[in-house]
């Protein structure tokens, strides 16, 4: 018997089992939608932790006054770390970071640029609209070296401005709604600045650090909230880390490992560490999916043993007039092959327009949520789930299949 023949034979027995093939097809619709749809939402979760993480600068440690601050901001400079939550991390007395320590960081061997800075929430007025944001002083002088950070509009500061300002590009996007021009005159605790450039991203504002010790009351004359240090080989990030607590320790008197009043963040860690949770949440999700799918794969078996047993007398009859059995075989086989690739086909288009809408129900919510907002539906996804649908049809009607194909011709013919 040709494939085609066969082909045909077991179409035919899928349209004429209507009702209980598709209720089959539906359990396996479910399965693929819940696992494109799963899959590609972690996935999509997965590269925006990727990207947020890369933003952070794989080579910019950040030392911070604390020993309980081991995590830090990771040198990423949107928000800055508060004065507030820098003073009440520490059970040690709490010491500041001093231009003395600046100058120990620059003489550390894989060092390439060491920046203090200072940060505080302060009030910007801009056309009547007054918004609490992270003012940061920085030093003009390496900033752009440091910062992960891209500027959209404008540049960055340099040595000649005094009072102006770069804005994150979110405190334009969101917090001013109607935004802010570039060039355009900001309020800021009472002082006017100029806005010379806005960033890509981050929700700061960002001003030389002379003038921050003005503008900002709370803000020290000689002392940083933290001081960021970019290294040049990435590789040794460990030993550099080692190298930094080693030399701060030794200036700043301390003796006892416990009673260190500073941490040295490290980005490449973090981004390990969150990469693998990641990873194994995807994992996680995926199994919940695949669970789903393999009731599907039980349900085209058991679709598949009642057919064979309905068509019992039918296959009498072919092999009666010369069917064999590998005929049979492939018969059952393309039916619950078809079963699994329109369940396959279903599921794809389900689970597509299934974790769009997810994404963008989760978008319009804030926090951790909104990492979920994005979904990676990639040809390698989609492909993928539609052939497991059919190998997971053809698997489970393989049992079913091969029974169908050793009746005996006699027995089968005198089946009621």
């Amino acid at each position: 018997m040709k494939l085609k023949k066969s082909f045909q034979l077991s179409l035919n027995i899928l349209l004429h089992s209507k009702l209980r093939s598709w209720l089959t097809i539906l359990g396996i619709i479910i399965g693929i939608a819940a696992v494109v749809s799963i899959v590609s939402i972690s996935q999509g979760a997965q590269q925006q932790m990727e990207e947020q993480l890369g933003n952070l600068g794989a080579d910019v440690l950040t030392v911070s006054p604390g020993a309980s601050r081991a995590q830090g901001s990771g040198g990423g400079f949107r928000n800055g770390p508060s004065r507030e939550s820098v003073s009440s991390s520490s059970d040690n007395e709490q010491k500041n970071l001093t231009a003395k320590d600046v100058l120990v960081l620059k003489n550390i061997d894989n060092v390439l640029y060491v920046m203090g800075q200072v940060s505080e929430k302060g009030d910007l007025t801009y056309a009547s609209k007054t918004a609490s944001l992270s003012i940061t002083g920085v030093d003009v002088f390496v900033w752009e070296d440091i910062t992960t950070d891209s500027i959209e509009t404008g540049r960055f500061l340099t040595t000649g401005d005094s009072y102006s300002v770069i804005l994150g590009g979110d405190v334009v996007e969101r917090t001013f709604e109607d935004g802010i021009p570039l060039n355009s005159k900001v309020t800021i605790e009472g002082k006017s600045f100029k806005v010379v450039g806005i960033l890509e991203s981050g929700s700061g504002v960002y001003m030389p650090i002379s003038i921050a010790r003005i503008v900002l009351e709370e803000v020290g004359n000689d002392e940083f909230d933290s001081i960021s240090v970019k290294i040049e080989d990435i590789e040794i990030v460990d030993d550099t880390v080692a190298l930094i607590e080693k030399k701060l320790m030794f200036s700043r008197g301390i003796l006892d490992e416990n009673k260190k009043d500073f941490s040295v963040s490290n980005p490449s860690a973090m981004q390990e560490t969150m990469q693998e949770t990641m990873k194994t949440m995807s994992l996680f999700l995926g199994a919940i999916a695949a669970i789903s799918l393999l009731v599907g794969g039980i349900g085209i078996a058991n679709t598949m043993f009642t057919s064979v047993m309905e068509k019992t007398k039918d296959i009498g009859i072919m092999k009666a007039i010369g069917a064999q059995n590998k005929d049979i075989l492939l018969i059952f086989l393309f039916n619950s092959g078809l079963i699994g690739l329109i369940g396959g086909l279903g599921g794809v288009i389900l689970g597509v327009f299934g974790s769009g809408l997810i994404s963008s129900l989760v978008s319009s919510e804030g926090g951790m949520t909104r990492m979920f907002g994005s979904t990676a539906l990639t040809p390698t996804l989609l492909i993928g789930s539609l052939l497991f649908s059919v190998i997971i049809g053809m698997i489970a009607g393989a049992i079913p299949a091969y029974r169908a194909s050793k009746l005996n011709p006699v027995d089968a013919l005198r089946y009621e």
